[in-house]
């Protein structure tokens, strides 16, 4: 690889680091200054560096920005309305007693498609802590399951902004990537509920005492304190199969749907009707991608001009993912909030929802910037070459550069943007499978969630652990998910390489 274009890459992700890790500047403004670092070190003349950062920022948003959009607003009437502690509710009914973690690993895995993880955690935290001050105990497994749960859809599955760029920046299928995202959550579950039932009784001695009082009550602590100071264990025991009653489980959240007229019944929001703002759009998403993989198999398109069979226009239509979460977010809105809730209360959830999917786009639309600056300096292809000469599956390039963009600078969704913005020119030119390049986008920026990762503060704070409890707990969980993605990563890539 020509010297002057790997410097160039590289002055261009370190770029990144410095700016967000040491200045005031934030990551979308990194972004586009790595994009002027990188063109002007390969060679690029500084006009030619505008046009591709003004084309690149253009078409990434005009791909994906409604999509980012519409499911930030899904996420905050499902927040407002109670629907995800409703769907929270069923999950625990249906996994029944003992199996409290899986619940809630499931339920922040759900939860955390449409709604931020952070918000999210937030929402359903009370959730793990009336179960764990019915049954005196477990309350770090149950927090850490949940945690890791959310960690797992809001890096992996769209619509959550993060994949959904990195979606639209390697010009993978959405519905294949939802899939895909769902069987690797399905099949990485499993590791990170074993390691929040192993480390999370190891912990629970470390729970500051004001979260141990805030779950357990005032007795229980009493009780902790006393057996410590005669070098007993903790008071605080029960049956591990003792299932919260219904009446003790935490009903809907406070919610501020407006005033109801006289006589009318509180408003309830069950499971089914919940999960339709989510499930809907997905479902007419993947319904899309399966009757356009069946169409093309008859007509025998293989790579090339694709025009789909008058039969499956409609499914087109409506599987589009414009037109799959605008229906989403009637749904959310004429199902989920009661007809007295003020239209003036609803926009402006609305634009609480656009302000939190703001810099989401911005980020984006960065980082198809600072991929347009790659392909159009060469730098892309010059990398693709040199990847190819060696023994590296190509698939790993990606993975790799977020594995270390996120151990770097924290964010998750930075770190994916940049992996998937640097792919993006390789992709072709590699033969990578675009869906394999985006689940290695994605599941390499799982690793390591620490000091420098808000969502980390978010967790480790709500659960009361601190120092070492705190990386042992919550950064170790993350980096066993991160590393039992790496086999399902090389299994994809066998299946579709």
């Amino acid at each position: 690889m020509d010297i002057q274009l790997l410097l160039a890459l590289v002055l261009g992700i370190a770029t990144i680091v410095v700016l967000v890790l040491r200045t005031r500047l934030d990551a979308f403004v990194a972004l586009l200054i790595a994009a002027l670092v990188t063109g002007l070190v390969a060679g690029q003349s500084p006009l030619d560096i505008v046009k591709a950062i003004t084309t690149g920022f253009g078409n990434t948003l005009a791909s994906i920005g409604i999509v980012i959009g519409l499911g930030v607003a899904i996420g905050k009437i499902l927040e407002v309305s109670g629907a995800a502690n409703a769907l929270a509710l069923a999950f625990l009914r249906l996994f029944g007693k003992g199996r409290e973690p899986w619940a809630m690993g499931t339920v922040g895995a759900l939860v955390s498609i449409p709604v931020f993880c952070d918000s999210g955690y937030v929402i359903m935290n009370p959730l793990a802590r009336s179960i764990a001050r019915v049954k005196r105990a477990g309350y770090v497994t149950l927090a850490l399951a949940l945690g890791v749960g959310m960690t797992l859809t809001h890096h992996l599955v769209p619509p959550t902004p993060g994949p959904l760029a990195v979606t639209g920046l390697l010009g993978a299928d959405l519905g294949a990537v939802i899939l895909t995202g769902l069987v690797f959550t399905v099949l990485l579950l499993p590791i990170a509920v074993t390691y929040a039932k192993w480390m999370g009784p190891k912990l629970e001695s470390s729970v500051t005492e004001e979260v141990r009082e805030a779950v357990y009550g005032r007795a229980a602590l009493v009780g902790a304190s006393e057996g410590s100071h005669h070098g007993g264990t903790s008071t605080i025991t029960a049956d591990d199969d003792a299932a919260p009653a219904q009446e003790d489980l935490p009903d809907d959240p406070e919610l501020d749907l407006g005033t109801p007229p006289e006589g009318a019944k509180p408003h309830r929001v069950g499971a089914f009707l919940a999960s339709l703002p989510l499930l809907v759009p997905l479902l007419l998403i993947v319904l899309n991608t399966v009757t356009g993989a069946m169409d093309q198999n008859a007509q025998g398109v293989v790579g090339g001009k694709y025009e789909p069979s008058a039969w499956v226009v409609p499914f087109a239509f409506i599987g589009n993912p414009v037109i799959a979460l605008i229906i989403g977010v009637l749904l959310a809105v004429y199902v989920l909030l009661p007809r007295w809730t003020p239209r003036s209360r609803v926009q402006g959830w609305f634009a609480e929802a656009a302000a939190s999917a703001g810099l989401i786009l911005l980020i984006t639309g960065a980082g198809g910037a600072l991929g347009q600056v790659l392909r159009s300096s060469g730098v892309g292809d010059a990398l693709a070459e040199a990847i190819a000469a060696t023994a590296l599956p190509a698939f790993l390039v990606p993975f790799l550069v977020a594995t270390l963009v996120r151990l770097a600078q924290g964010s998750g969704t930075v770190a994916m943007i940049t992996a998937a913005s640097v792919t993006a020119p390789l992709v072709g030119t590699l033969g990578i499978d675009p869906l394999v390049a985006a689940m290695a986008c994605t599941a390499g920026s799982m690793i390591l969630s620490y000091f420098n990762d808000s969502y980390f503060w978010v967790v480790t704070r709500f659960t009361g652990l601190e120092g070492t409890a705190a990386l042992r707990g919550w950064s170790g969980i993350t980096t066993a998910v991160w590393a039992g993605s790496i086999p399902l990563l090389f299994i994809l890539n066998l299946i579709l390489g």
